[in-house]
């Protein structure tokens, strides 16, 4: 096994994970330490150490809020389950699981942004350990990156600054985390040509933005978005804060100086990093990704849209109950005149799926709700094939009945657990169903992870039920619902409705 591996800035020794045949590297430095006159830049080169690194324990996650056990928060019962994890402004490490006995052996390489809409979130969380996914051949690599305002902050003296990285640092992070693992990824056995990034929730919307990004060519082949991309729907639907311009970004950090106390950037990256996280949170603001013009040169759903994105392999996908849209109407004469007024002339038709003349408000508006994810999904797929394009899109949607006394139904983030087939770290009591599930998700993952298809072999040795591309001609995907299955049935009537009317009428989203 590889306990000991020299990347380029020294010697680093993992340790055995729970499986001997699997070694763990954890807190391995990519970029020096954001700290000082680092802070709200670029990430810089490491300086090399001697001797040999212990790259036994996860690295101090990054500035973020505190966290704070709350059994009615679901995600602090499902996993921010440690309130003493070390937190400092020194963050930028990854943490590498790797089966390779040797180096040369060129095995593919999964790299992850965890979510946490760029405000939170860590790679210590512990449905993201990557033994599961490394038993099946592939190297797992998660990356730390800078959230918040540590991350995203703009202002006009940073511009000046780094004209060519004026903000967008979490991101950078990401890249930088990424670049490392092509430089140095063989000496883990690693193969540097067979990269997938992949994330979920605000993780997979980094994973779109490094998709769009002109800087990153080359540095990867396949895509994993899971639950992470969105674009408005109905009036007033909740999406994510739309992505600033930088003048705008600009403006916004400006005025925080000022609610800071501070009129320098030199005086800012002086402040202590807790009294300035304090402050943030103190704040109460959104800190998020930057058309920077640089990193970012465009909304990234709308980039991936018009085709100027990387042309690799995408898996996509959703749970069944997360971030629905729903028009809302206080009446059926209400929900009439805002039908006529999103869709115009199409509002016959709209109103004829959503059983109208029932009279039944309820049952319209119940009809008329749709996924906002799978919706942004279904028009990506839409996109994808009208443009000609010839890269596979695979779509999922996750269904599985969820156990525990919250009958929480498939919320956002509950698929993790099976993608890495964590299951037996939850406190949730799954039984033999959810882990055959969650062994078949692993598997289709990894196939994804090692050739950007996801078919191939169970460990029983049969064939797992083939998954067909996502196509506006066939717009079929799987569903983990009990088990595994491919479904060649069409989405509902509103959801194809509303993909046709997106591209017939995108004004009216704008």
């Amino acid at each position: 096994m590889l306990r000991v591996v020299r990347v380029e800035d020294g010697m680093v020794q993992g340790l055995p994970a729970a499986d001997p045949r699997i070694t763990s590297f954890k807190g391995i430095p990519f970029a020096a330490p954001p700290v000082g006159v680092n802070r709200w830049r670029a990430p810089q080169p490491v300086q090399n150490w001697e001797g040999i690194l212990k790259a036994h324990d996860f690295s101090p996650i990054s500035m973020q809020v505190p966290t704070v056990i709350d059994v009615n928060n679901i995600y602090t019962r499902e996993w921010s389950v440690d309130p003493d994890l070390p937190m400092n402004e020194d963050c930028l490490y990854l943490n590498v699981w790797t089966p390779a006995v040797s180096s040369d052996e060129k095995l593919p390489v999964f790299v992850w942004y965890f979510g946490g809409g760029l405000q939170v979130g860590h790679t210590a969380e512990m449905e993201f350990d990557g033994e599961r996914i490394a038993r099946r051949g592939i190297i797992v690599v998660t990356v730390n990156y800078r959230l918040n305002a540590f991350g995203f902050l703009s202002h006009p003296e940073i511009t000046a600054e780094s004209p060519d990285a004026p903000t967008n640092f979490g991101h950078l992070d990401q890249q930088a985390g990424t670049q490392w693992v092509k430089r140095n990824i063989a000496a883990f056995g690693g193969d540097p040509n067979q990269i997938t990034i992949g994330g979920q929730s605000a993780g997979s919307g980094s994973v779109l933005s490094q998709l769009t990004s002109p800087q990153n060519d080359g540095l990867f082949q396949r895509a994993v978005i899971m639950s992470g991309i969105f674009t408005p729907l109905y009036p007033n639907s909740p999406v994510p804060p739309h992505n600033r311009i930088l003048k705008e970004a600009e403006e916004e950090g400006a005025a925080f100086f000022e609610f800071l106390g501070v009129s320098t950037l030199r005086e800012a990256r002086m402040l202590d990093a807790v009294y300035l996280r304090d402050k943030m949170l103190e704040y109460g603001k959104f800190w998020g990704t930057v058309m920077d013009q640089k990193y970012c040169i465009g909304d990234p759903y709308n980039l991936f849209l018009s085709g100027q994105h990387y042309k690799v392999p995408v898996m996509l996908g959703n749970t069944a109950s997360e971030f629905f849209s729903v028009p809302y109407a206080g009446s059926v004469e209400e929900f009439r005149a805002k039908a006529v007024e999103i869709f115009g002339g199409a509002a016959v038709e709209y109103l004829k799926l959503c059983s109208v003349d029932s009279g039944n408000l309820e049952e319209m508006i119940r009809k008329a709700s749709v996924n906002n994810i799978e919706y942004a999904s279904r028009v990506a797929v839409k996109a994808n094939s009208d443009s000609g394009c010839s890269v596979s899109m695979y779509y999922y949607s996750f269904d599985a009945e969820i156990p525990g006394w919250d009958n929480p139904g498939t919320f956002h983030s509950v698929d993790l657990w099976f993608h890495f087939e964590t299951l037996a770290k939850c406190w949730r009591p799954f039984v033999g169903k959810h882990y055959d599930l969650a062994r078949q998700m692993c598997n289709y993952l990894a196939n994804f992870i090692g050739t950007g298809n996801p078919n191939g072999k169970d460990s029983t040795g049969e064939d797992m039920p083939l998954w067909k591309p996502c196509t506006r001609e066939a717009p079929y995907g799987m569903i983990y619902a009990d088990k595994a299955e491919f479904v060649e049935e069409p989405p509902g009537e509103v959801m194809q409705f509303l993909v046709e009317q997106y591209f017939k009428q995108q004004s009216i989203y704008e």
